[in-house]
């Protein structure tokens, strides 16, 4: 697997098919692979003539694993999406983000207007994004548990034990959560001046209210997952048909 260094962090990444390219930020706790190659988007997009790049955030997958919040930040994370942008010589792309890569996403449309054809927020609504109803230390303590079995809050049991099916490094993990903690203010939301697309499932209760977050960006379309929670809405074909179909108006 390819691999990259932004300053001293080594970055691994794909980089696969031929076309306008699409950067893909994948969530808390998943991979490149989890949450792009095994439900299909990576093939998908690739049979719909897109060069897909997706990369492993720090802390995660086969990228350097990290043990200071101050590392995690959501600007620095961004700055790595930025970086391997830069590493492969593309200048503007669409990106897609999931959850805290859907974080990531919209701090970059907002911050970094230039550097994106277009936005897709996955999994993250109006309480992800502004109002602080994601992962909160409730799961940094049940990633910091000796096993799932002394967990009992609800989310916090959620992401252990998607933490513990993906193997990934927790205590990593705790750091980038404890790290990503940065919010948007609603006016810094209805400053994303770039065609953005919000995808969330209609039973997803950590991303908060899509449509809420719609009414807030200029211009934003809101794609509803029926039936689909948090964990399960990544790989429906609802999410696939709504992000293609916005991805060919683009143009």
């Amino acid at each position: 697997m390819p691999s990259f260094h932004n300053g001293a962090v080594e970055i691994a990444y794909l980089d696969e098919g031929e076309g306008d390219p699409i950067i893909l930020v994948h969530g808390f706790a998943s991979s490149k692979n989890v949450n792009w190659v095994y439900p299909t988007w990576v093939s998908e997009l690739r049979k719909n003539g897109r060069r897909v790049i997706a990369l492993d955030n720090r802390g995660h997958g086969e990228s350097a694993k990290l043990y200071e919040p101050a590392q995690y930040s959501i600007p620095t994370m961004a700055g790595d999406v930025l970086a391997l942008m830069d590493h492969l010589a593309i200048p503007q792309a669409d990106i897609m983000g999931y959850s805290m890569g859907g974080r990531m996403t919209a701090w970059l449309g907002l911050n970094e207007p230039q550097r994106l054809r277009s936005a897709i927020l996955g999994g993250i609504g109006i309480g992800g994004l502004i109002d602080g109803t994601g992962p909160g230390e409730n799961v940094a303590k049940a990633l910091e548990a000796p096993s799932l079995d002394d967990v009992t809050d609800p989310m916090g049991r959620t992401f252990r034990a998607f933490a513990d099916q993906t193997r990934s490094d927790r205590h990593a993990l705790v750091a980038c959560l404890r790290g990503t903690r940065d919010l948007m203010t609603k006016e810094e939301a209805a400053g994303i001046d770039v065609p953005v697309l919000i995808a969330v499932g209609s039973t997803d209760d950590v991303a908060g209210s899509a449509s809420a977050l719609g009414a807030l960006i200029p211009g934003s379309e809101v794609l509803e997952i029926p039936n689909r929670d948090h964990m399960r809405a990544v790989g429906d074909k609802v999410y696939k048909t709504g992000v293609l179909d916005f991805l060919s108006r683009r143009g």
